[in-house]
């Protein structure tokens, strides 16, 4: 008996019911509907592929920046610290220039440039460079003129270092305060 013919039948049991056999099985799809699902997974996919790409960029440049401010923050807590050690080799160098004769001979004065020596290469050793003022020409970004005086020829040229100045690396942490010549 066909389908057509027990849907007619009165006498027909649930049992003798249609099938839906052919609405169970999987039916192709047509290729262009393959095509269109294929297209979009690309660009899907695409998309998927762009986000990651962006995201790792992201990442790559949060640690550059993370290591950056690292470092910045180091130097700057560096430069914290070295400019409270400068006005200690401050003393020592005054102290060094001016003492007196009958000291300088002394062990007890040999000790104390030795630690005056040493700070200097502790300084050193963290980057930090003494500015070279005298005989130089002024540079408002090295130097800071506290005087100028009358020199025939100097003009613009440092005659006198009141303060010396330091680099920790390429930057600036004190201009030397100088005295500087004019004609």
């Amino acid at each position: 008996m066909s389908d057509e013919q027990k849907t007619l039948d009165p006498t027909a049991t649930a049992d003798d019911a249609p099938t839906t056999e052919a609405s169970e099985e999987t039916v192709p799809l047509p290729l262009t509907e393959l095509e269109g699902r294929l297209a979009q997974a690309e660009a899907q996919a695409a998309e998927y592929k762009d986000q990651w790409l962006r995201a790792t960029a992201d990442f790559k440049n949060f640690k550059r920046r993370t290591e950056q401010e690292r470092s910045e923050l180091i130097r700057s807590a560096s430069s914290a610290l070295v400019l409270k050690l400068l006005p200690v080799m401050d003393d020592f160098e005054r102290a060094i220039d001016n003492i007196p004769p009958d000291i300088a001979e002394t062990p007890w004065w040999g000790g104390t440039q030795l630690i005056a020596q040493k700070l200097r290469t502790v300084l050193e050793s963290e980057g930090v460079k003494a500015i070279e003022a005298i005989g130089t020409e002024f540079d408002p970004n090295l130097h800071e003129a506290v005087l100028y005086e009358d020199a025939e020829g100097q003009d613009g040229i440092v005659t006198g270092e009141l303060q010396r100045g330091y680099k920790l690396g390429d930057r600036v942490i004190r201009p030397s305060m100088v005295k500087v010549g004019r004609d």
